[in-house]
This record gives C-alpha cells, sequence and structure tokens, in this order.
C-alpha cells in the first residue's frame, strides 16, 4: 500500500506497541499517542525499535481538545486506549466510563471533525460474557458481567452510532484474548510465567477453570491491520480470534512442560472474581474476518507461549513484573 497517516491511541500500551511496530513495517506513517506523565515515559513503546521512526504524543484521550489536534492530518485512527484490568473495575469504574466511552466519544467527534476515513474502535470479547453458545458469533448477545465490560459495550455502540447517525467510517474490532510479550502483570499468562522464573513452586491463580480463546498479539495486529485496510468491514463488528479455547490450567501445564519446571499451583481467592462477574467460556467464531479478510491465525499455543517465555526470561524483562504481588 502507498504509505499513510495513521495515529494509534494507547500506543504505550501491550496491544498498541506491537500494532505500532506492525505498521511501521508494512509502511505506515505512526503518530502515537503515550498517556501524559511528569516523567516523559512513554510504556512499551520505549523498548520498541522504530522509536526513532514514528511521532510521539504524550496526551490523554478523555480530552477533547487534544483528540481534535492529533487526529488532524489523519487518515486512519486505531482507538486502543482503554482501562482494561477487570479488578479494577470494581474498584474504580468511574474511571473507566472515563476512559473508555467519554474517551471513545471524543476520538469519534474528532475524527468526524477532521475527515479521518478510517476509524478502528477497538473492542473486547469480554462484552459476550459467559457463552450461551459456542463458537460466539457477532450476533452473539452483549452481557455485561464487570463494570469493565459495561464500558466496552458503552464504547462500541457509541462508535456504532456515530457510523449510523454520521456516516463516520467505524469498524469495530473485538480481539478475543491477546497475550504475548509485554502483557500486563495482572493477566493469568505473565502471572505463571514470572513466578516460575522467580523459583516459584507454588504459583498462585485463581479459578483454573474459565477457557479463553488465546491469541498471540502478533496475529491480534494483522486481524486488526486487515480490517482497516478493507473497505467492506465498515459499518461491521467483526471478531478477531482462532476458534480454539483452552483453559487456565491447561495454560499453566503447557507452560510448565514448555519451561520443564515441576510445580504445582494453589488458589488464590483474592484472584477469584464474584461468580457473577467470572466469564466461564469464551470461543470465537471467526468465520466473518475470515470470509471478508482471508484472516487466518499464524501462532499456534504453544509457539507463542514460547515466544512469551523467552522475552520474559531476559532480566531487563522479568524486573518489571513482582510476581510476589497480586496486581489488580
Amino acid at each position: 500500500m502507498n504509505a499513510k497517516n495513521v495515529l494509534v491511541t494507547g500506543a504505550d500500551g501491550f496491544i498498541g506497541s506491537h500494532l505500532v511496530e506492525t505498521l511501521v513495517k508494512r509502511g505506515y506513517n505512526v503518530r502515537a499517542l503515550a498517556i501524559y506523565n511528569s516523567a516523559n515515559d512513554w510504556g512499551w513503546l520505549e523498548d520498541v525499535d522504530c522509536k526513532n521512526d514514528i511521532e510521539i504524543v504524550s496526551g490523554d484521550v478523555r480530552d477533547p481538545f487534544l483528540c481534535d489536534n492529533i487526529t488532524k492530518g489523519i487518515d486512519t485512527v486505531f482507538n486502543l486506549a482503554a482501562l482494561i484490568a477487570i479488578p479494577y473495575s470494581y474498584v474504580a469504574p468511574a474511571s473507566y466510563i472515563d476512559t473508555n466511552v467519554n474517551g471513545c466519544l471524543n476520538v469519534c467527534q474528532a475524527a468526524l471533525r477532521n475527515n479521518v476515513t478510517k476509524v478502528i474502535q477497538i473492542s473486547t470479547s469480554e462484552v459476550y460474557g459467559t457463552a450461551k453458545y459456542v463458537p460466539i458469533d457477532e450476533s452473539h448477545p452483549l452481557q455485561p458481567q464487570s463494570p469493565y465490560s459495561a464500558s466496552k459495550i458503552g464504547a462500541d455502540a457509541l462508535a456504532m452510532s456515530y457510523y449510523n447517525s454520521f456516516e463516520l467510517p467505524v469498524t469495530i474490532a473485538r480481539p478475543f484474548n491477546t497475550y504475548g510479550p509485554r502483557q500486563s502483570a495482572r493477566a493469568f499468562i505473565p502471572t505463571i510465567i514470572s513466578q516460575l522464573l522467580s523459583g516459584m513452586k507454588e504459583i498462585k491463580l485463581g479459578d483454573p477453570t474459565p477457557t479463553r480463546d488465546l491469541n498471540f498479539v502478533l496475529d491480534t495486529c494483522k486481524g486488526l491491520i486487515l480490517l482497516s485496510e478493507n473497505d467492506k468491514c465498515v459499518g461491521q463488528t467483526i471478531n478477531i480470534g482462532s476458534n480454539t479455547e483452552y483453559s487456565v490450567g491447561q495454560v499453566f501445564e503447557t507452560v510448565k512442560e514448555i519451561m520443564n519446571i515441576d510445580a504445582c499451583y494453589i488458589e488464590d481467592k483474592s484472584r477469584i472474581r464474584p461468580a457473577g462477574s467470572e466469564v466461564m467460556r469464551l470461543v470465537c467464531d471467526n468465520s466473518k474476518i475470515k470470509e471478508l479478510t482471508g484472516f487466518t491465525s499464524e501462532y499456534s499455543i504453544k509457539q507463542g507461549l514460547e515466544e512469551v517465555i523467552k522475552w520474559m526470561s531476559l532480566p531487563n524483562n522479568l524486573k518489571k513484573y513482582k510476581p510476589d504481588i497480586y496486581n489488580i
């Protein structure tokens, strides 16, 4: 493709930083929004190998004036800016409305004002809640089982209202569970690996029975870019996933096997969600994205976990995690 100007909000985060790298490799001109802080720290963008090839802006999607400014001259916006930790949404729900819903509103309004040609609003499979049927297609009922998922349901609806009301070219991209290098410490895969790498033999976990459709981060990035490059995806909600499922317990056993470590897990009640809030099963029906874009996953679960273990085994990376502390 000819080079296009893209904006990635939440670029300093886990998926955002990988998306920035992937876009640069594909020849895009990238403007990356990192959350403002007085230390001028750019989060995971500090670790990307293309830092000198991107325009990094510090700010916050909660500010409409900033959103208006950073969308000028932009062709495509990938809106990944969000608060994502489910346990933290129990104690700070208003923050999720401010960032996830009002932030989406600011991005959409700015994109409309500045004639942005594509807005990819990043959703989450958590909006589906515990599966009523599997695999889960885009018609599955939405179930707000946490303040986080409720905020994402609201953001998705708001973004789609801008398509229906103002013809803003919006696509709702709904990735299922993404994992990979740089994932936050509160996610269960880094939790398992960091504890094992620290020499622990009793690994603290929550409920080991929920299943997830796990997708390596580069597969998720590929799906997002394919959606942005396809005009048939405008005005639609589209899942990104592998149509497979693994339980937390199965992932634990696979990680142990790859690392050749003998350990067991113990149940930590502080890591267990309230009964009505836990999503017990998520399995993606990815037939829509396959039909529209030809998307297929490139990484098996074993290949992806090997990449994470290799990355987390590096001392400079492992020290960024605190395996003895439960991070909500």
